[in-house]
């Protein structure tokens, strides 16, 4: 039995968290037109879980919370999660793929650091019998198209995102104020969706851009690129990251320059090393995408399709905007 949905909405905000221990109910709110009692074979499936860089924290939230979900029902399937070296490492992640094929796993979950180059190595998997789960990243959709494949993206909306941060920015500033985008990755169609998310905040808000430059979700190439930034531009007022790795390069050059606090940074992930720098006023805001429940969400669908179902479209996930007052 299969079932379809064109687009879900997952609830995993802070209050429910708790409830994604309790299998697949919980955060998960689904428009099915009825349900499906798993029904997995006498061996467990092998699930593969593939990210993005484990030297950015978000990934290794990610990798935290998959291992601490398939620890706690290690009785209904095998797990293994592997990460590239840093974020433009895009072969390691073709390698990955090719890997579990071979080893004959059965589902895999991926947060895809190139949406176009991707889906090719992944629609190899799905003509190989694996069940692909997309989440954090979604794939191109022409991509996907010309590669064959029709998977649905378990995912935040990042443009709705970038643009909680970009709003909240705008507002602290007000109109008129002067301010620049570190963007991520080029190949990646989260960067692109935030950057939008990012316009619209920019242009809602009666923002000047002075400069959009790509720093690749690098700490150490935001520091460079906000150090010339800081050098071009005499009078930036505000910063806008497409991700919180950038934004602690982002303040790394604005403590340098002793103006941390003064130039309103804002970013999006909610890692662990921001939240001090925003208790501290050298970070507005940033966005909580719940990546450790992401993981999870992700092995369960994975769980759910290898039993029978199939999904399509859009399961979307929760962001939330977190400011100094969520912090205390």
């Amino acid at each position: 039995m299969s079932n379809s949905t064109k687009r879900e909405s997952v609830l995993i905000n802070a209050p429910r968290r708790a409830a994604l221990k309790l299998g697949l109910a919980g955060t998960l709110v689904l428009a099915l037109s009825c349900g499906v009692s798993p029904a997995f074979a006498a061996s467990k499936p092998k699930v593969g879980l593939i990210m993005k860089s484990l030297s950015n924290e978000f990934f290794k939230q990610m990798k935290a919370g998959a291992d601490k979900y398939a620890a706690e029902n290690k009785d209904k399937f095998d797990f293994k999660a592997v990460g590239m070296k840093d974020e433009r490492d895009f072969a390691s992640q073709v390698d990955a793929v090719e890997n579990f094929v071979t080893q004959k796993y059965d589902i895999i979950v991926v947060a895809p650091a190139d949406s176009k180059a991707m889906a090719t190595p992944l629609a190899k998997a799905v003509k190989a019998g694996v069940k692909v789960i997309n989440i954090d990243v979604p794939l191109d959709a022409d991509a996907k198209k010309a590669a064959g494949i029709d998977l649905a993206f378990f995912g935040p909306d990042n443009a709705a995102g970038a643009k909680l941060a970009g709003d909240a920015l705008a507002k602290d500033l007000g109109p008129g104020a002067k301010v620049v985008i570190l963007e991520g990755n080029p190949e990646a169609d989260n960067a692109k969706e935030r950057k939008a998310g990012f316009m619209d905040s920019i242009k809602n808000g009666k923002l000047e851009l002075l400069d959009s430059k790509t720093a690749h979700w690098e700490t150490e190439e935001a520091n460079t690129v906000m150090t010339n930034f800081l050098t071009k531009y005499k009078d930036i007022q505000g910063v806008m990251a497409a991700n919180d790795s950038m934004a602690l390069g982002v303040v790394k050059a604005l403590d340098a320059s002793g103006q941390a606090g003064k130039i309103k940074v804002v970013g999006f992930d909610n890692i662990p090393s921001v939240k001090p720098l925003i208790k501290d006023g050298k970070m507005l805001a940033t966005v909580e995408q719940y990546g450790a429940e992401m993981a999870a969400m992700g092995i369960k669908y994975g769980l759910r399709e290898y039993a029978g179902e199939k999904f399509t479209g859009w399961v979307k996930t929760d962001v939330t905007l977190v400011t100094a007052k969520d912090l205390k």
